[in-house]
């Protein structure tokens, strides 16, 4: 990938048309319960929700909408969403005109995580079902990288099917194009029957995905914000309920970072890089020093925690940022060569079309070298862009 404008975002998210699930699909086999596009209506509002598995996703008329963009809505208040397909900007689910927006917006390039119809990396219904939507999905997030190197697809995992075919999707995906997966924190809490992330069942995919140098990634709550988050007042409106669960991103990874360190999951896999997407990292000096406190404390060497927690983290583990101050003035302290930059478009939270104002608000102090890394250099490091990669 080539750099131009010095800018690159390690977690946006790739939204796919409307016939990327119907047209990977067996209709013969799975009906209706294809993923896709349909009018539904309620107190006489007709208006366009996706459905997977027969279920309707997106609740009532005005209340989100088809696709969650705001950002690329031209309402400076990021309260408007489409309703309709047709609503949908291109630039926001077509390749090839997204691509201006990259331009528009001064970004070289962009990891792709998923938008709607997924929802918390995973698909309903039984194994088969969900592997064939996983299949469709990876291959039609693929097709983006296939039109330009500025893409960065990250695939989806089965959880429900045995060890071995999770394997080979990730084999697959690598295949197509994919540069990393994005997982539950912790699947079994979302999935019924789902092995502990902690338990030796999942070695085979580390052990893979350190071969294929993939990095894995926990985005956001990553599937934990019901049962790690204090349940929203229902008298907010719209508008505080997101605040409200934007501005608390960081007490999920707050908790999975010291069962990640202190696991052993990534001193037997020492090459294993692992992604916190949309969580900030202002917050995180504080457990890496507890981590590191408790270890000493408790002489974890002696079973087989060998390093350090924070050398560990210093290795293997990445943050971002895209409006915080506190996580920049803490750089030295996290590492500067963990951090990495996000735009998070198109969501409410994105710094679209204005990321460079944001970046000048929140590095214009740092000095040039640091500036790069946190910007474009260590993001194009881990995903391997350079030299065409």
């Amino acid at each position: 990938m080539e750099v131009k404008h010095g800018l690159f975002s390690c977690d946006s998210h790739g939204q796919l048309d409307r016939d990327a699930f119907t047209t990977r699909m067996s209709k013969a086999k799975w009906g209706d319960q294809i993923p896709q596009v349909i009018e539904v209506e309620r107190d006489g509002v007709r208006y366009d929700r996706w459905s997977v598995g027969g279920q309707v996703h997106g609740g009532e008329p005005f209340h989100g909408g088809v696709v969650n963009c705001p950002a690329a809505m031209g309402d400076p208040l990021r309260r408007t969403h489409p309703q309709r397909w047709e609503e949908v900007p291109t630039k926001v689910y077509d390749p090839l005109e997204r691509l201006k927006a990259l331009d528009e917006d001064g970004v070289d390039g962009e990891v792709l995580y998923p938008n709607n119809p997924v929802q918390n990396f995973t698909f309903p219904g039984d194994p088969a079902f969900e592997l064939d939507c996983i299949r469709a999905y990876n291959e039609a997030l693929a097709e983006y990288r296939h039109l330009s190197d500025r893409y960065v697809p990250i695939a989806l995992i089965p959880y429900q099917s045995p060890i071995e075919t999770i394997v080979a999707e990730v084999e697959r995906a690598a295949m197509l194009g994919h540069k990393g997966i994005v997982m539950l924190a912790e699947p079994g809490l979302c999935i019924p029957g789902v092995t502990h992330t902690n338990d030796p069942w999942w070695d085979p995919l580390w052990a893979r995905c350190q071969d294929l140098e993939m990095p894995i990634s926990w985005h956001g709550s990553a599937g934990l914000v019901a049962q790690l988050s204090l349940p929203l007042w229902k008298g907010y409106s719209r508008a505080q309920s997101h605040t409200v669960s934007t501005s608390r991103l960081c007490a999920t990874p707050c908790q999975l970072i010291p069962n990640l360190l202190l696991s052993g999951r990534l001193e037997r896999y020492p090459r294993l890089k692992w992604v916190f997407a949309e969580t900030g990292m202002g917050w995180l000096n504080f457990v890496l020093e507890a981590c590191d406190h408790e270890w000493e404390r408790r002489r974890l060497w002696k079973e087989g925690i060998e390093t350090q927690p924070s050398q560990v983290f210093r290795r293997q583990i990445y943050v971002d940022f895209w409006f915080e101050h506190a996580g920049v003035e803490q750089r030295h302290a996290i590492g500067i060569d963990n951090i990495m930059w996000e735009s998070d478009y198109p969501h409410i939270t994105a710094t679209y079309p204005a990321s460079w104002e944001w970046v000048e608000g929140t590095v214009s102090h740092v000095p040039e070298q640091e500036r790069k890394k946190m910007l474009y250099e260590n993001a194009t490091r881990l995903y391997h862009l350079g030299d065409g990669g």
